[in-house]
């Protein structure tokens, strides 16, 4: 097995930042974006760099399009149209900026970036966020890093940005997923917008069903070894894996969010299928549903006290909520189809994404828990299925035939906007989005 290191995965050379402290004239700001307010208009001019190195230069342009991507994405801000900068009544001094020029083009945030070079053959970024109301620097970093890593350090930057309005980070955040592009059923990772996908096993089982623990630093996941289907914790950054599990037919893993429970479903104790919970690190399991029906795709709350899963116990499969011990069941899909399934519980927690099939086509369906609302977020004549949150709960994956008969991995909004394909070689299937 491959090993990669926390610095490949995660930083790969950040050698050099400057703290926020570090920036003369900076307050610390936090503020809270909550559902339905206005996007916060933000201009990105073109980034600085030394027009006698052309590296530099290109630098420059890939970090502000990965910048200006990552702020589109988020549903928090919008970059203004490029157009706009036709606008300005003179070209952005950094050095002495005129806060009015941005303010008539209706920006709320500038962002300054420049891109020079750096120690040992590195480049160096400097990023520079101003309130442009107030005219004042309310963020600043440099990063010093390798010409490779272009996209991460955006995606930190862009990170930051995200925390200082009280929003979790989530342009670091990894998919771990399910693909057959090398000739076997392996797992893989990549960034939130599908770029950077990497193989994780190279073991020659079929694994499948991988969930990320709450700290992003394990996935455990379902693999088929010599005829039976066991669980296993994958630890990517230490290049080593556990068996966890081996009793029956073992699947559907998910951590809860407080990273102290491991739920999955097993045949263990019977025929069909029941759900068992464990500490975090497989030990200890116990099962906590009991009955002749199928009870599966367990899905915590944001609490870790409940959890969501679907049952056939009434005839067809419904989605239903238990307490964590498995006391408390009560049905909370009704209506529509007679077959709902993939529980898929948001981080805000007062909305469940699930995937509800009438006649032959299978598409997914977010139900409100506190007004008992359902909203139809895909349309189409395909299998849409297997839905997974994003961290701030604006976002959902899925896997879908919808463009042939292969599956592939596509992000949607929560509002059924931006749909968006992120994989393309081989098939690609049961996607599990990080939490940091």
């Amino acid at each position: 097995m491959k090993k990669f290191t926390p610095a490949f995965l995660c930083l790969l050379l950040f050698s050099m930042t400057t703290p926020p402290s570090a920036l003369p004239g900076q307050q610390e700001v936090a503020l809270r974006i909550r559902e339905g307010m206005p996007v916060i208009p933000v201009a990105l001019p073109a980034f600085f760099a030394p027009d006698t190195m052309e590296e530099a230069e290109g630098a420059a342009t890939s970090l502000r399009d990965a910048v200006k991507a990552d702020l589109a994405y988020s549903r928090v801000f919008i970059p203004l149209q490029e157009s706009y900068y036709g606008y300005l009544r003179r070209p952005l001094n950094p050095e002495r900026i005129f806060f009015k020029d941005w303010e008539e083009l209706q920006a709320r945030l500038l962002i300054v970036g420049q891109v020079k070079p750096g120690e040992e053959g590195k480049l160096q970024f400097e990023g520079k966020i101003y309130d442009v109301k107030s005219e004042r620097l309310i963020y600043g970093k440099s990063y010093q890093f390798d010409p490779s890593l272009i996209r991460l350090v955006a995606h930190r930057f862009c990170d930051e940005l995200m925390k200082i309005y009280g929003e979790p980070a989530i342009f670091t955040t990894k998919i771990v997923f399910c693909s057959n592009r090398d000739g076997n059923w392996e797992l893989y990772m990549m960034d939130y917008d599908g770029h950077g996908q990497t193989r994780l096993t190279f073991n020659g089982a079929e694994d499948y069903m991988p969930a990320w623990s709450a700290d992003g630093r394990s996935i455990a996941y379902t693999a088929y070894e010599r005829g039976s289907a066991n669980l296993y914790l994958l630890f990517p950054f230490d290049g080593r894996r556990e068996l966890i599990f081996s009793q029956g037919t073992s699947y559907a893993p998910n951590f809860s969010p407080d990273g102290k429970w491991l739920t999955f479903c097993s045949t263990e104790d019977n025929a069909n299928s029941e759900i068992y919970i464990a500490d975090s690190n497989g030990k200890h399991p116990r099962r906590i549903t009991f009955n002749n029906a199928i009870d599966t795709a367990p899905t915590w709350s944001p609490t870790s006290r409940e959890i969501a899963f679907t049952s056939d116990r009434l005839g067809n499969p419904q989605i239903f909520i238990m307490d964590r011990e498995g006391s408390n069941v009560r049905r909370v899909s009704f209506g529509g189809s007679s077959h709902h399934d993939g529980p898929a519980w948001a981080p805000t927690g007062d909305r469940i994404v699930y995937v509800s099939r009438v006649e032959a086509v299978f598409d997914m369906y977010i139900l409100d828990l506190r007004s008992n609302q359902i909203i139809k977020l895909t349309e189409g004549y395909a299998r849409n299925e297997f839905p997974c949150w994003s961290p701030d709960g604006r976002h959902i994956i899925f896997q879908s035939n919808r463009l042939g008969s292969t599956n592939q991995i596509y992000s949607i909004d929560h509002d059924g906007k931006n749909l968006k394909r992120l994989t393309l070689k081989g098939v690609n299937k049961l996607p599990d989005w990080s939490r940091q």
